[in-house]
């Protein structure tokens, strides 16, 4: 059975014994921005009436999203992820699963979802122009700088102004977990991504703990995006049991799904 805070009961008892003040936090955090036990969401986001959005923690299932009340009328529209940086403009429910990492859409009724178990999953609404972005990024969808791509397709098909873009960042592995190694860290540079982004590992040859959060964040404002438009639900997946993590769990991790739609 479910907690108030989307747990099972032993491990709501296991992350309060373990980690008390990051449960205090999580406990305070998930009270200010649930809207029901499975979902989280930003509260600047839930201020645009015609917007629906949330981040799933490891109990959301899809089957939950298509019974709900809260969106008796949308269709679902999932991603093949391939860790691109490829993204879908839509404007109906594709015949079949497109293969990429974003989708981007003006069209009421669609909720664009991204399954992820670590990688950060990324919520994008320009208001005036009512247009919306759901995106997947990894690292190698981070080094493809596919935040900025979906920018510039916004900007280009939709007459989007990056400065009135909001951007809401999920759960996903934070830097101070996210652990790298040499090749990774190579292909970023070769890229011309800033050596600044890795930070070396005490005593160890070669490994790194990379920031998916800081990274895109640092695209998203070079992209045009104002800095205080970027909201973070700042939790750990590789921490906390609530949300899927394949570092943690591997094969067993599960999927975490974000979402957004619009509904006018």
């Amino acid at each position: 059975m479910l907690s108030a805070f989307g747990l099972l009961a032993s491990d709501e008892r296991k992350l309060s014994s373990l980690c008390p003040k990051i449960w205090i936090e999580l406990k305070i955090r998930v009270m200010d921005t649930i809207i029901s036990p499975e979902i989280l969401t930003i509260s600047e986001l839930e201020k645009i009436p015609f917007l629906t959005h949330g981040f799933g923690n490891r109990y959301l299932k899809k089957e939950y999203l298509i019974k709900s009340r809260q969106w008796p009328a949308f269709q679902l529209v999932f991603l093949e992820q391939i860790h691109s940086n490829i993204a879908h403009s839509i404007r109906e429910v594709p015949d079949h699963e497109l293969r990429g990492d974003a989708l981007i859409t003006n069209q009421p009724l669609l909720l664009l979802v991204i399954q992820s178990a670590d990688c950060l999953p990324i919520l994008m609404v320009e208001e005036k122009k009512k247009v919306i972005a759901a995106i997947h990024c990894g690292w190698k969808g981070t080094q493809k700088c596919l935040v900025s791509a979906v920018i510039k397709l916004l900007k280009r098909d939709y007459g989007a102004r990056p400065s009135s873009i909001k951007v809401a960042l999920g759960p996903h592995i934070r830097g101070s977990c996210y652990e790298v190694g040499q090749d990774v860290r190579h292909k970023f540079l070769e890229a011309g991504f800033s050596p600044s982004f890795f930070e070396p590992l005490a005593g160890l040859d070669n490994k790194y703990l990379f920031d998916l959060a800081k990274v895109n964040s640092r695209q998203l404002i070079e992209a045009g995006v104002k800095s205080e438009h970027i909201f973070t639900v700042d939790i750990c997946s590789h921490c906390h049991p609530l949300f899927p993590s394949y570092r943690r769990d591997k094969e067993k991790a599960g999927r975490m799904l974000s979402f957004i739609g619009l509904k006018f």
